[in-house]
């Protein structure tokens, strides 16, 4: 028996699993930031407008653009326009919606959405909505309304 090894691979290979783990480790990093993001969001009320800590869409709404008014606790089912419908820039998984979305009704929407049973809905001046499920909703709602109406 007569036994023969592989001829070497040409360098020109190699330069193929930086191309294929780079981003294979970038889409990892997405996937745990979302994960830590869907445990850890938090939505902060101050005089300064609404903060929005999670993931990659979390920012600051400042009071000017809210319309804390009209910020109310969403029912979906009598309210199924608020629905989200298409997610144009998002996380969407199975418990958990962030990022941009447009609802139903096609308002462009910012959600950071767990449990519809305690969904907010809080429009803005700026062309958008923010749809959130906040732990205590209307702590969350009396909390918006003490900024100020707009």
């Amino acid at each position: 028996m007569q036994t023969f090894a592989i001829a070497p691979a040409a360098t020109k290979a190699l330069w193929l699993f930086p191309l294929v783990l780079v981003p294979l480790g970038l889409a990892v990093a997405a996937l745990v930031m979302t994960l830590l993001g869907s445990r850890g969001a938090r939505f902060e009320v101050s005089p300064e407008g609404l903060r929005l800590r999670g993931d990659f869409y979390g920012r600051m709404i400042p009071v000017a653009e809210l319309r804390t008014a009209e910020a109310r606790r969403v029912d979906f089912a009598a309210a199924p326009e608020l629905l989200p419908r298409w997610r144009t820039l998002g996380t969407g998984l199975p418990g958990y919606q962030a990022g941009w979305f447009r609802l139903r009704g096609g308002e462009k929407a910012l959600l950071y959405l767990t449990d519809r049973t305690r969904a907010v809905y809080v429009p803005t001046t700026a062309g958008y909505a923010v749809v959130v499920s906040p732990a205590d909703p209307d702590g969350f709602l009396r909390a918006l309304q003490s900024i100020g109406p707009r």
